[in-house]
């Protein structure tokens, strides 16, 4: 059973607003019930991104469906969770509070989020001043502090990212500094680690391309500084 139909048997039971069902599940140590709390989060955490100028495009669902690999007969479901997410009188505070409960702060996995919300929030081809406030809220909830954001932002909005900032740390690193953190990051970010994070399979893509942008960093200081 996919991660889809355990939300579309869930869905139906929703009663008490997205949060409160969220919440239901959260509980759960199991890695399917932990997928499926993950998913719904992101899926609330989607809508109310799409939400944050204050009017939901056809681009920003169609961005939505691009983080999230959706089969036909799943998107109904999936719809109706996304849509009662929008209307919930619930802030995005509480959702992101209860996702970040279910990884440790700083997570790997919670660092893949934000970046399926900067997707959405650039579907419409500019982000918004009231976008930005929102996801570094959002961070700031999953325990990001301010020069995390700065990284993570860096990657969506900055022209050339930096290639020591992408990994995330200074450049006055030593190289023995640079490997350890490459290497750290490359072993954190390896799919078959994120989905036993309970990541859904869904999910993996952002974290690969995160990874990506990593062997590229590391390439470009590798060959500057022949490490």
């Amino acid at each position: 059973m996919t991660v889809w139909s355990r939300i579309a048997d869930f869905a139906q039971g929703l009663g008490g607003g997205v949060v409160h069902a969220l919440g239901s599940v959260t509980g759960a140590s199991q890695p399917p019930e932990k997928s499926v709390a993950f998913t719904i989060g992101m899926i609330a955490l989607g809508a109310k991104m799409a939400k944050a100028d204050g009017v939901v495009t056809d681009d920003e669902v169609q961005a939505f469906s691009e983080v999230f690999h959706v089969p036909e007969n799943d998107r109904a479901a999936v719809s109706r969770v996304f849509n009662m997410a929008k209307q919930d009188v619930a802030g995005f505070e509480s959702y992101a509070a209860q996702v970040a409960k279910l990884f440790g702060p700083k997570s790997h996995v919670l660092e893949s989020v934000i970046d399926g919300l900067f997707h959405i929030a650039k579907a419409d081809g500019v982000i918004h001043p009231n976008e930005l406030v929102y996801l570094e809220a959002v961070a700031k909830i999953f325990g990001f502090e301010n020069a995390d954001w700065l990284r993570i932002r860096a990657h969506h909005v900055a022209l050339r990212d930096d290639p020591f900032e992408v990994l995330g740390i200074p450049p006055t690193s030593k190289i023995a500094e640079v490997k350890k953190r490459y290497k750290a990051l490359v072993k954190e970010l390896h799919p078959d680690k994120q989905i036993a994070a309970g990541v859904p399979a869904e999910m993996v893509r952002l974290a690969t391309d995160r990874l990506a942008r990593i062997n590229a960093a590391y390439a470009e200081i590798e060959k500057v500084h022949e490490l």
